[in-house]
C-alpha cells in the first residue's frame, strides 16, 4: 500500500495521465494531488506510450486526451480496454459534448470530461458512477 493510500485508510485508485501537452499533464497532476483516494502512478504523451504504460503500470484509471500524435486517445482507449477490461478510462479534451469525435462513445471509455471541468469532485463522481449504465459514456 502506498504512503498516500495509508493516509486515506484504504487503497488509492492509481492513475495514469495521458496528454501530449505538458501544461495539461501538470494541471491534471495538481488536481490528483488534492483528490482524495487517487494517486498518480505515471504519465504518457502519446497514444502508443499510453498503451505501453497501461500494460506496465496497471493503473485503475487512465485520464486520456483525445487528440495526440500517433494513435489518438480514442484508439489508445480501445486497445487498453481490450487488453485490460477492468481498467477504467476517462477521455479528456476541450470538445463540447456535441462535438466529440466519432468513436468516442464506443471506445470503451467510461466518461468524458472537458479539460476545463477537471476537478477532484468530478473525478470522484465519475469514478463512483463508473459501473452505472455499462456502455454509456458518462459526462460532467
Amino acid at each position: 500500500m502506498s504512503e498516500r493510500a495509508s493516509e486515506l485508510g484504504d487503497e488509492a485508485v492509481t492513475v495514469l495521465v495521458v496528454d501530449d501537452q505538458a501544461p495539461f499533464r501538470f494541471a491534471a497532476k495538481a488536481v490528483l494531488r488534492v483528490a482524495k483516494g487517487f494517486e498518480l502512478v505515471g504519465e504518457a504523451s502519446t497514444g502508443e506510450e499510453a498503451v505501453e504504460q497501461a500494460a506496465a503500470l496497471h493503473p485503475g484509471l487512465v485520464l486520456m486526451d483525445i487528440n495526440m500524435p500517433g494513435i489518438n486517445g480514442i484508439e489508445a482507449t480501445r486497445r487498453i480496454v481490450a487488453e485490460h477490461p477492468s481498467m477504467v478510462v476517462f477521455l479528456c479534451s476541450t470538445y463540447s459534448l456535441d462535438d466529440l469525435p466519432a468513436g468516442a462513445a464506443t471506445s470503451g471509455a467510461r466518461a468524458y470530461v472537458n479539460k476545463e471541468e477537471l476537478a477532484p469532485s468530478v473525478i470522484r463522481r465519475l469514478w463512483d458512477e463508473r459501473h452505472d449504465d455499462a456502455g454509456v459514456l458518462h459526462t460532467v
